[in-house]
């Protein structure tokens, strides 16, 4: 049975499961999904109620119904040639989606994570809904596009409000890479709010911390970092100066634990990064998940396993066939939508999935 990995060439914490994988004495076949359909080649035919055929490259190929697991990664959209025309494109990257996508999407082995559950789980409105029916605390959070509505909400707040992204941080302007960190929003932004209306914002309740945590689960295993924050700009988002960052591989708080799991089973999410602000009276409250939350800078200053869990998730793998899946998720009435409002469809890179930067 063969492990497939879907990801970037260059990724440390990637190319360390593969060597721990192939060490085990797995066998690997590691590709991108940006290699379709030139470098990738997919063979596949519908029998009784399964496909088979084989996934190619030029050097390795893997039979399809030899798959045990798949990580999808970090994966980039599909290249075509840059001649084509923009339209025929669009319908290349829309036929790829559906056909090489939903191929994919129909094995029955295990997902890491599935492209159709990690879509879902994208939404960080959904995310916040999902995490307090988990038992979660969850801070009380503004969705908007008034600026009436901020400073309303802002004035009902004893600790201010920031401001963050719903999706991906980052954005190109004048050639130039910009992050969008977390803000807080002080009486003057407050008073400056004219951007707001230009798209929906996502507005929250500051928490007065002691520090932050990232907790990741891979399968059954949990790994909490705590995060401490030496400086102003680290204090407000950690991300924002990683020089100032102190970290340290702790216990996982009971409660923690078993919402993070209802979190997981809700969603069908085999491998998440959770983040959370723990406050000065100690509770953890839940700020957001990532399906493909970066974890190798903790691993590395914590010693935690991670790379050690996520082989020995992989190496297993779980079969499911379809009927065992539609009888788990119970009867679905046609076009019934996802968690998200969405038609469960193949969510495969190069059909609008975003991934944030950590």
């Amino acid at each position: 049975m063969t492990v497939v990995i879907f990801a970037d060439e260059a990724d440390a914490p990637v190319d360390a499961v593969v060597q721990t994988l192939t060490q085990r004495g797995v066998t690997v076949f590691r590709a991108n999904t940006s290699w379709f359909p030139d470098r990738l080649v997919l063979d596949a035919e519908l029998r009784a109620s399964r496909w088979v055929g084989h996934l190619a490259t030029e050097h390795r190929s893997v039979a399809l119904e030899d798959i045990r697991s798949i990580w999808y990664c970090s994966p980039t959209p599909f290249q075509f040639p840059p001649g084509m025309a923009s339209q025929w494109r669009t319908h290349a990257a829309r036929e790829a989606k559906f056909g090489f996508g939903g191929v994919l999407s129909a094995l029955p082995v295990l997902w890491v994570n599935h492209p159709n559950r990690a879509a879902d789980a994208m939404y960080k409105p959904l995310q916040l809904v999902t995490a307090a029916a988990c038992g979660l605390i969850v801070p009380d959070t503004l969705v908007t596009n008034a600026p009436t509505a901020v400073r309303r909400f802002a004035e009902n707040t004893t600790t201010g409000v920031v401001q963050k992204s719903f999706a991906a941080n980052t954005l190109t302007e004048d050639d130039k890479l910009k992050i969008a960190f977390t803000r807080r929003l002080d009486e003057a932004a407050l008073r400056d709010l004219g951007g707001i209306g230009l798209t929906a914002h996502q507005i929250q309740q500051w928490v007065d911390k002691d520090y932050e945590a990232r907790v990741v689960v891979v399968g059954d295993q949990v790994f909490t970092i705590a995060i401490h924050a030496d400086s102003p700009a680290a204090y407000v988002d950690w991300r924002a100066d990683f020089d100032a960052l102190r970290y340290e591989w702790i216990p996982t708080p009971p409660e923690v634990d078993t919402g993070v799991r209802m979190y997981m089973d809700a969603f069908g999410l085999a491998y998440a990064a959770f983040d959370f602000s723990v406050d000065r009276a100690g509770n953890w409250v839940f700020l957001e998940s990532n399906g493909a939350g970066r974890y190798g800078w903790l691993e590395a200053r914590t010693g935690a396993p991670i790379t050690e869990a996520l082989a020995d998730l992989l190496q297993t793998g779980k079969e499911e066939t379809t009927r065992d899946r539609l009888e788990a998720e119970g009867p679905r009435p046609r076009g019934c939508a996802g968690a998200a409002g969405q038609a469960h469809v193949p969510r495969m890179a190069g059909g609008g999935r975003g991934h944030t930067s950590a």
